[in-house]
């Protein structure tokens, strides 16, 4: 091993960058569907070994000093993102060609931006460097601010935090519950890079030591937290989740808009055998195939297929005309037996250049538009905020990568029973991305407490509980509908300031922890 560090250590030029590249590109192997998480245990030991040899001239300013380790950290990072997001590319080819043209962008563009984020924390951790296990502390909380970072800048992309990978089960999920994700992200950056101290044995105890209390207590409070009387216990209410698969070349096509709707009835019609009758039946994200607008018959057949006390939420496209101007939101419609629709939840964090154009005047001058609008693009909601249903609950909207936002799923008005996430992954046909947004759901559920009714055009669609166990599903590209009890929402020992709290306080603790080992407070050898 020590041969295998200081060559690593000592490597410039292309084989430093394709180092780090394929370091960055492994660990992806962590995240949904692969779920090993070893390879943690290899990749940041590689990025504590490169950035040990990330040196710039002495005699240079400050932040050119920092330069090798900002590229070092924007490789690694670079590819992660290319590994984690290459099937982004399959949404420019979902309904043609017309896209093909960003294909550099989404492939490579995307990850290269996001790249930035790990340049900048390998850059900030080398700034507090030093022989110790102090250097992994300065590493682990620079990602854990760099994750943070993420999930706001430029409206922000959290996905694929690298906490996820250290999160495969549901047993291995509770901890975000008390630290949420982005503290989870920076313990897993710091138990994963010990390894690299196999090769000096400089503070290798206390780094063992503190990453094996790390990780008994993240077993342990997993297995405390499954083990707690009444949360598998149900509601009684019985919610339908239908799964029409819609290849999305299909999805408005005006000659295959009657077959889709009338699937999506069918599905949701069909007899619930032994089981008690659903009270409510959820469709994915802009399910219904039109405008209500243009199809005004739509609203009776849904009374129709309704049975008394049966309500529906469905994704759509609502269209909102005010002043002579026309707005399209993406939405949650709740619609009645008697085919009303009572409330409408509409998407407040859209997707840059999926839903929305940023700078849309001058992107539209040049001959851009986003990817997935109705004409003139969508429009954001002003907040977000709880919806009710007819029985006096309220559930929380979340539609599509919304639920990739732990920051994003504090809403106003009555706390919510449930989260309903309405999504269409058929975008990104069978990759891993679709497995990924589903962990992440996962995940929500933990963190909130409350129990997940996610349904999905194409899959996975499913009935999370709020210690994020699956109740049951549909696997990807399956037509069909499945019923369930939805459980009853968790008390939370930790709420979203708590946990923002706690996750300053493990930058805190690693902060003075590499701060000590840099200016010698600490002995190296500990």
């Amino acid at each position: 091993m020590e041969r295998l560090a200081g060559k690593i250590t000592l490597s410039w030029g292309a084989s430093r960058w394709a180092c780090a590249f394929g370091a960055g590109a492994l660990a992806v192997l962590a995240l949904a569907p692969f779920d090993f998480f070893a390879v943690l245990f290899v990749s940041f030991p590689f990025l504590v070994w490169l950035l040990d040899g990330a040196t710039g001239d002495p005699d240079a300013g400050f932040l050119r000093r920092l330069s090798p380790a900002f590229w070092t950290g924007w490789w690694f990072g670079f590819g992660y993102f290319v590994a984690g997001l290459w099937w982004l590319a399959n949404a420019l080819f979902a309904e043609g060609y017309a896209f093909v043209w960003a294909l550099p962008f989404a492939v490579f563009g995307l990850p290269a931006m996001l790249a930035v984020f790990y340049g900048l924390a390998a850059a900030l951790a080398r700034a507090m460097w030093c022989d110790g296990a102090g250097r992994l502390a300065a590493l682990a909380l620079a990602f854990g601010l760099a994750e943070w970072l993420r999930g706001f800048v430029f409206t922000g992309f959290p996905w694929n935090t690298i906490g996820y990978g250290a999160m495969p089960t549901p047993l291995l999920m509770q901890s975000s519950m008390i630290v949420g994700i982005y503290g989870v992200s920076a313990l897993t950056v710091f138990v994963a890079s010990v390894p690299a101290l196999l090769v000096t044995r400089d503070g290798l105890r206390a780094a063992l030591l503190v990453a094996a209390l790390l990780v008994a207590a993240h077993i342990g409070f997993g297995f405390w937290s499954l083990a707690q009387p009444g949360d598998e216990a149900d509601s009684g209410a019985v919610v339908r989740i239908v799964q029409p698969s819609v290849p999305q070349s299909s999805k408005w096509d005006v000659e295959e808009r009657e077959e889709i709707f009338s699937t999506l009835l069918r599905l949701s019609s069909a007899n619930a055998g032994s089981g008690a009758r659903p009270g409510l039946i959820v469709w994915p994200e802009t399910a219904l195939p039109f405008l209500l607008t243009e199809n005004p018959d739509a609203l009776g057949r849904i009374a129709d297929m309704l049975q008394e006390g049966q309500v529906l939420l469905t994704g759509a496209v609502r269209q909102e005309n005010s002043g002579g101007a026309t707005r399209y939101y993406n939405s949650i419609l709740v619609i009645d037996d008697a085919g009303e629709i009572v409330t409408a939840a509409d998407k407040v964090h859209l997707v840059p250049f999926g839903e929305y154009l940023p700078f849309q005047e001058l992107m539209e001058s040049i001959g851009l538009q986003a990817i997935a609008t109705m004409p003139g693009a969508f429009s954001a909601a002003s907040s977000r905020a709880t919806a009710p249903l007819p029985d006096g609950r309220h559930f929380l909207p979340l539609i599509c990568y919304e639920v990739i936002f732990p920051d994003g799923v504090d809403a106003a008005g009555p706390a919510a029973d449930f989260i309903v996430n309405v999504t269409n992954d058929a975008w990104y046909g069978v990759t891993p991305g679709p497995w990924q947004h589903f962990r992440q759901a996962q995940v929500r559920a933990v963190e909130t407490g409350l129990p997940m009714i996610r349904a999905a055009n194409n899959g996975i669609s499913a009935g999370i509980n709020a210690r994020g166990q699956v109740l049951d599903g549909l696997l990807q590209n399956v037509i069909a509908s499945v019923d369930l009890n939805i459980p009853y929402k968790r008390h939370l020992i930790v709420g979203s300031i708590g946990r923002s709290l706690l996750f300053l306080v493990i930058i805190a603790v690693l902060l003075a922890w590499a701060l000590s080992c840099r200016f010698g407070f600490l002995s190296r050898s500990n």
